[in-house]
Parts: structure tokens; sequence; C-alpha cells
């Protein structure tokens, strides 16, 4: 598994947003000079968290983006998710891919399910407070 530039970003974007924004707006322009992220890139990536409830945003002077919930509820498995999909490791455990007909006879496909619950058990339990405490 591979997480993408836009699962890094986000999560870039939510640790920023956790770390400087207590009980205020931060502009996107402020959050993408720090994180040195464009703002054209940063603003799909703020409107997918703002539909998401994740983010709440207000336009205009004052405006900005802030958490709608405390750092410690936002789980890293629930935002790679939002930007990722699912978390599999392979085709075959995704959610999104085609029945395989191998799947009954294969020997790995409980291994690589075990490996996709162990990743998915261990991203849920690391929150974004856990990334605040970690820097």
């Amino acid at each position: 598994m591979l997480i993408s530039s836009k699962g890094r970003y986000t999560l870039y974007v939510l640790v920023d947003l956790a770390k400087n924004g207590q009980n205020r707006y931060i502009p996107l322009k402020e959050i993408a000079e720090r994180q040195n992220i464009s703002k054209k890139y940063m603003e799909g990536i703020l409107k997918t968290l703002v539909d998401r409830n994740l983010l709440e945003g207000v336009k205009g002077k004052g405006g900005g983006y802030k958490l709608t919930k405390e750092p410690k509820d936002y789980s890293l498995g629930e935002i790679l998710r939002l930007t990722e999909g699912d978390l599999a490791s392979v085709p075959c455990t995704s959610k999104t891919h085609e029945h395989c007909n191998h799947m009954e006879s294969c020997p790995s496909h409980p291994i690589w399910q075990q490996l996709d619950k162990l990743i998915n058990n261990y991203l849920d339990s690391v929150t974004l407070a856990n990334l605040l405490n970690n820097e």
C-alpha cells in the first residue's frame, strides 16, 4: 500500500489546523505557505474535508478553516480512507475490486485480509492528537 500525496497533504493540513487553529479560522493562504502546498491543490483537499464535515469553512474577511472536532477525535484511518478509498494491501481485499475467482482456494488471501485488518486497526488507533504529541 502506498499513501498518495493527497493523503499525506491532507494529514499535513489537518495537523496544521490542530496545531495553529485554536478556536480561530485559519486562511488557506497561511496553511499553504506553512505546508509548502499550492493553494490550488489545497482548495480541493479543503473542499473535501468541508463536504465531509471534518472542517468548517468561512469565506470573507476573518474567514478560513478550522476543525469541527477535537484533534483526539480524528483518526488517521478515517482521514486516509477519505482520500485513498479503502486501505487494502492487495486488489482482491479491496471493497472496490471485483470478486476474485481464486479467492476461495488462494492460500495467501487470509494473510492479506489479516494484514488489512492490522493496518486499519492501527491507523484507526492513531489520532491527530497523537501526531501533535510526536512533534
